[in-house]
């Protein structure tokens, strides 16, 4: 079962700018309560997408200067890394068809 994997402030150039694959970067917090809503939908779409498609987590509140590097200003965002350039952005508790439709449109 594939997952998403947490990402730092340390690895992120690693972990997402370099990937070969596109890369969905969930910016989320632990007291967030829409990050708790996207949270199983990132997980089933990780699944969905392996091998496909990176899926990583950033904990704002640990690595804040990812979230300030990309203006990340509501959680939960979600960004789309392609070719180590963020492609797409998707703010809030949004549907899974949303995410999976930009999902598709990254590929």
């Amino acid at each position: 079962m594939a997952e998403p994997t947490p990402v730092s402030d340390r690895d992120f150039i690693q972990e997402v700018l370099e990937s070969d694959t596109p890369v969905l970067v969930d910016f989320w917090a632990d007291w967030c309560a829409p990050c708790k809503m996207v949270a199983p939908l990132i997980d089933e779409l990780a699944n969905e997408y392996d091998g496909k498609i990176k899926f990583t987590k950033v904990d704002v509140d640990d690595n804040p200067e990812t979230a300030m590097k990309y203006g990340i200003r509501s959680i939960p965002t979600l960004l789309v890394f392609k070719g180590g350039s963020p492609i797409d952005q998707v703010v809030g508790a949004v549907p899974k068809a949303v995410i999976k439709k930009r999902l598709d449109e990254a590929l």
